[in-house]
């Protein structure tokens, strides 16, 4: 039996995967969460075997949420099921522990078959995402800047691009002000930007926030 926990901020996703995955003999859910907080105290409280979690909700996201729940239970499976494309999250993220990356319009069975990899403690990598990889090794040098950002940077870039202030991105993060200074710093030279404005402006062109 392979126990399932969801995350995602709208109910009737909930109750819809919860219905999807009650048809499978082999998948019991044993619980539920509506934010990346949420998230990390059901990790603490629940047994299970896959985490099969959204990225955009409010407050903590999934991608605040994910290294929280890696430096908890290091073993358990994460599986991303979320709205964005492959493109602009799917290889960031799995380079960040996460064990697979789902946009929303797979197929049903496909969702089904990565929770049965995932569960094995195995990575599940798409035909998509396989492409995404295969063609960032092919042109590491003319990847888009966000790429060369390590895994605390991308952090602090998207809630800097979202309107976060410095002071609630520490809170969030646990780390202290001129910390998240100096990580504003090294990224606004990394991706040769000046201001927020700059920043908010290339994460809407890129599409990495709504």
């Amino acid at each position: 039996m392979i126990k399932i926990g969801i995350v995602d901020d709208h109910a009737v996703v909930r109750s819809g995967l919860k219905a999807f995955f009650s048809t499978f003999v082999d998948f019991r859910v044993v619980g539920e969460a509506a934010s990346g907080r949420e998230a990390i105290d059901m990790v603490r409280t629940t047994d299970m075997d896959v985490l099969v979690m959204d990225l955009s909700m409010p407050g903590q996201s999934g991608i605040d949420a994910l290294a929280m729940v890696r430096a908890k239970a290091p073993q358990l499976g994460v599986l991303i099921l979320s709205g964005y494309p492959e493109e602009h999250y799917a290889v960031n993220l799995i380079r960040q522990g996460a064990s697979g990356y789902l946009n929303k319009e797979c197929a049903p069975e496909e969702i089904a078959n990565a929770i049965r990899t995932v569960a094995l403690g195995r990575r599940y990598i798409s035909a998509s995402v396989a492409e995404l990889l295969a063609g960032q090794l092919e042109r590491k040098d003319s990847e888009p800047p966000h790429k060369h950002l390590s895994e605390r940077e991308f952090q602090v870039f998207l809630k800097l691009a979202k309107g976060e202030s410095v002071g609630s991105i520490g809170e969030a993060l646990s780390l202290s002000v001129k910390t998240i200074s100096t990580y504003r710093t090294r990224l606004m030279e990394k991706m040769n930007l000046s201001t927020n404005s700059d920043l908010t402006y290339y994460a809407i062109k890129t599409q990495l926030i709504d």
